[in-house]
């Protein structure tokens, strides 16, 4: 069974940076981690989970929310099962529950959802 563990949330003032990782476990021989592709989500209080960032399989493509381009990086390490979403320059409104998810496959158009999730670090920036 597949598993995803978050870790790095935190309080940080505006104009802060903070790195989060996503670790995966639960893969088999036949299906390592390296074939599934891995998506950054957050989801605001009273508001609907939004994708922040993707990144594919080798990480030769990534994709990003337009309110995080140029702020986020999304990047993983599959020799050590990880993801990382690197968030610089933060705002109020990047306070939210982030959540990694993760597909089998190499597709990371903005329609395509996580078949895994973790449960979420959250992460407040205020002064």
């Amino acid at each position: 069974q597949v598993r995803l563990v978050e870790s790095g949330g935190g309080l940080v003032q505006p104009g802060g940076s903070l790195r989060l990782s996503c670790v995966a476990s639960g893969f088999t021989f036949d299906s390592p981690f390296n074939l599934y592709v891995v998506m950054w989500y957050r989801q605001g209080p009273g508001k609907e989970r939004e994708r922040v960032a993707a990144v594919s399989r080798l990480a030769y493509s990534t994709n990003y929310a337009d309110s995080v381009k140029g702020r986020f990086t999304i990047s993983r390490d599959n020799g050590r099962n990880t993801v990382y979403l690197q968030m610089n320059n933060l705002r109020p409104e990047d306070a939210s529950i982030y959540y990694c998810g993760a597909k089998a496959g190499n597709n990371i158009d903005t329609g395509v959802r996580p078949d895994y999730w973790g449960q979420g670090t959250p992460v407040t920036v205020s002064s």
